[in-house]
């Protein structure tokens, strides 16, 4: 089971009356959950399942143990511009999830919540992001095109973790 498409776009309301949008992703991969954790929790994996345009590149020094209190730094480009883009660890779970959220970036705000649960035949990975655009109202102009691009890189991700787990 795979799915690119956000199963909802748009959530109340957040601080300061912007917008919170939504994307949400699943997917199904055939081994234990312990193995497709700690593949997404290792840190080094984010480059080889980012769209290469992206240019995307980790800052912070390797090996990163990834925990409650982690920052991870990155750099990459998003519509051309070269962005920094920082991290917090802010729950950590193994095997179960971990969210990140963003510290600096693109985003007025951003929380990624990776989820694992095991069912009949392996794991069913879910992704669960929301985000806020900055520069609200006019930031929303942008809305369209940032979803569009968000739902591109997390199909892309599918598509690479499946290949480097050997996923169906």
């Amino acid at each position: 089971m795979s799915s690119g498409a956000p199963a909802r776009s748009e959530a109340p309301a957040g601080p300061g009356g912007r917008l919170v949008h939504l994307l949400e992703t699943e997917m199904q991969l055939p081994l234990p959950r312990e193995r497709v954790f700690e593949f997404f929790a290792a840190a080094e994996n984010l480059e080889a399942i980012t769209p290469r345009e992206l240019g995307f590149e980790i800052l912070t020094p390797q090996p990163i143990v990834l925990a409650r209190g982690a920052r991870i730094d990155y750099r990459l480009r998003l519509f051309g511009v070269a962005l920094r883009w920082g991290t917090l660890i802010s729950e950590w779970e193994p095997p179960v999830l971990f969210v990140d959220e963003q510290l600096e970036g693109p985003y007025r705000s951003w929380v990624h919540r990776h989820e694992f649960e095991t069912v009949e035949g392996g794991t069913l990975v879910r992704d669960r992001v929301a985000y806020r655009l900055p520069f609200a109202p006019l930031g929303e102009i942008a809305l369209p095109l940032v979803r569009l691009q968000l739902r591109r890189i997390f199909a892309h991700r599918q598509r690479r973790v499946r290949e480097l787990l050997g996923g169906d």
